[in-house]
């Protein structure tokens, strides 16, 4: 499919997921007639209305009008009567992935996989290109504070985009350049195992054509073991390097330490060769890495290195990503995406290494029933650098409870530190602003709408 879409319409069933709506920007930019709709308004599809999208609420037969395309999420049930109509009238039906394969196709593509850590990785890699003058298409899962969105169409050769593993969503694409930021056992509803999350990053990497590149972290287990077996996992990709903390990776970072920007400062090795030293100003060792992987990204592609310093440096992050929505009261109030083991222990020891001693307060929202059921013994060891835990009510996204589990569960399972259920949000949120005082860090984390409990917390402590 060529980019340009003049004269050509396309309806998005699903528009106001990030995802989606990140494609929908592009393609209007690439001349596409655009329409689309979603169940609950949204400020993504109060922008895509500004920009020339017609937006539906609700989902109905009749709002597929006259198009050409209809992209829908996976999300999407046989029994969407948007979909029922498109089939109905024989029109190209696709899956968000497919999509944005189609629109990577057109460029050299720049792909940031992994369990953890892609938004904020593909962000930095799509920040450095754009600071370059490359002018990339960007498409990622998250707004970029610096950017102001979540897409833009570029007019350069390259398009930076997140590759979603779940439902084997990646296997869509075929980038130039791959990164992989970890592999982990995540979405193990549709995986069934771990083995069988390997495998589907295994025939992603096998998608990278022999003269790309694959940048994998070298400290991660999964990652190290298919690097070093590159030909026998059918990986065609001549070169298959790797970054992170030891002393094996091609990339290393040494020399680690907090900085009085909140971030951190740290020294980029390359072969063994100090490369640079950089400057962060977002917390944590876990953007520490996915700094080094967007240099080792830039340094690929020739970029002048004091850009990347640069940008590194002046980076402000993606919104629900370690986002400090403001401070009232003497509390801190801190909104994040994380909503896996892993990425809630990276966020709190971020959070217990930028404000110290400071009593940390995490409200978490567990995000589907499966991932709560099958992830429950390690999210039950996960908080212990809190000082004090809420657990509410589950978002259960595309999902039913056919999993027998409660956030009440949850919460039990919870020996470190005190944790408690409480299900509603605007009840979570009055206890907080009943219960924090001057000093505090309040942690709202997860993937659902659990932001809103930060808004209304710190509305709350700007009236006392």
């Amino acid at each position: 499919m060529s980019a340009n879409g003049t004269g050509k319409r396309v309806h998005f069933v699903g528009i106001g997921g990030i995802g989606m709506s990140a494609i929908a920007r592009v393609m209007m930019a690439d001349g596409w007639t655009v329409s689309g709709s979603d169940l609950r308004p949204s400020l993504l599809t109060a922008e895509l209305g500004s920009q020339g999208a017609r937006i539906f609420a609700g989902h109905a037969a009749g709002n597929v009008g006259d198009v050409d395309l209809v992209v829908i999420t996976a999300a999407v049930k046989p029994d969407n009567p948007e979909l029922v109509e498109a089939r109905r009238r024989g029109l190209p039906v696709i899956k968000r992935a497919a999509m944005l394969g189609r629109l990577m196709a057109d460029r050299i593509g720049i792909a940031v996989a992994g369990t953890h850590g892609k938004t904020t990785t593909s962000s930095l890699i799509a920040m450095v290109l754009e600071s370059d003058g490359l002018d990339p298409t960007i498409l990622v899962g998250g707004e970029i504070v610096d950017l102001g969105t979540n897409a833009k169409r570029g007019s350069g050769p390259y398009m930076v985009a997140e590759a979603d593993e779940y439902d084997s969503s990646f296997l869509e694409l075929t980038p130039h350049i791959a990164v992989v930021t970890n592999i982990e056992a995540e979405h193990l509803d549709y995986y069934g195992s771990l083995n069988g999350v390997v495998e589907a990053f295994r025939r992603f990497l096998a998608r990278v054509p022999d003269d790309g590149l694959i940048i994998g972290c070298g400290d991660d287990p999964r990652v190290r073991a298919l690097a070093a077996d590159k030909d026998g996992n059918d990986i065609q990709a001549e070169h298959f390097i790797t970054y992170g903390l030891g002393d094996d990776c091609l990339w290393q970072a040494t020399d680690i330490r907090s900085n009085s920007l909140g971030g951190s400062n740290f020294v980029a090795v390359h072969g063994g060769r100090r490369a640079a030293e950089f400057s962060l100003a977002i917390p944590g060792t876990h953007n520490v890495l996915n700094a080094l992987a967007a240099a080792a990204v830039a340094s690929a592609l020739g970029v002048d290195p004091d850009v990347t310093k640069q940008t590194l440096a002046t980076f402000r992050g993606a919104r629900r990503r370690f986002e400090i929505k403001g401070e009232a009261a003497g509390v801190t109030v801190v909104d994040d995406y994380a909503h896996h083991p892993t990425e809630i222990r990276a966020t709190l020891a971020a959070a217990r290494g930028r404000f110290g001693e400071r009593r940390l307060v995490c409200v978490f929202q567990p995000h589907t029933f499966s991932r709560t059921k099958l992830l429950l013994a390690d999210f039950a060891t996960c908080f212990q650098q809190a000082d004090d835990v809420i657990i509410v009510d589950i978002y259960a996204a595309r999902e039913i409870n056919e999993w027998g589990i409660s956030s009440a569960d949850l919460a039990s399972a919870i020996e470190k530190p005190h944790a408690r259920y409480i299900g509603e949000l605007e009840e979570a949120a009055r206890v907080l602003q009943r219960e924090l005082r001057a000093g505090d860090v309040l942690l709202t984390l997860g993937a659902g709408d659990i932001d809103s409990v930060a808004t209304k917390v710190l509305e709350g402590l700007t009236r006392r």
